[in-house]
């Protein structure tokens, strides 16, 4: 009787690994066609396009700050990321701060005014503005991306 939770333990985690292995994928529009890839995501770098050449990343992602191509010298520091706020290069001054997070909209500077919102995140598609009309989709995405890559690529 306990062998059944067990293999289902088990085969949840085989899965699991499997599939957080995988790259994702940012598209074009509502599209999840591959001809529509736009940008690669390999949970460190991302890449132009369906490619995972080296060649070809745009930026690395450390989890605080996104560097040009697959540097992480500070000099190449693009953006610095709180969780919250997005500053421009490596600072964390509130004079820095370029782009607001609040789990749902993508805000100009610091504000959190409904008309300063550039953008709406749910997690699988970027709208542009207030908006989750279909008509409104800039990118499709087949797993969550972290907000500074998806703001470095739309801003």
């Amino acid at each position: 009787m306990r062998a059944k939770p067990l293999l289902s333990l088990f085969i949840i985690a085989f899965f699991s690994t499997i599939m957080a292995q995988g790259s994702t994928h940012l598209y074009r529009g509502r599209s999840s066609y591959s001809s529509d890839i736009l940008y690669t995501w390999d949970g460190r770098y991302l890449y132009r396009g369906n490619s995972t050449y080296s060649s070809d990343a745009l930026y690395t992602w450390d989890g605080k700050h996104l560097y040009n191509g697959r540097s992480t010298y500070s000099s190449d520091i693009l953006y610095t990321w709180d969780g919250k706020h997005l500053y421009r290069g490596n600072s964390t001054y509130s004079s820095d701060i370029l782009y607001t997070w609040d789990g749902r909209y993508i805000y100009r500077g610091r504000s959190t005014y409904s008309s300063d919102i550039l953008c709406t995140y749910d997690g699988r598609y970027l709208y542009r503005g207030n908006s989750t009309y279909s008509s409104d989709i800039l990118y499709t995405t087949d797993a969550i991306l972290p907000v500074p890559l998806l703001i470095a690529i739309t801003m």
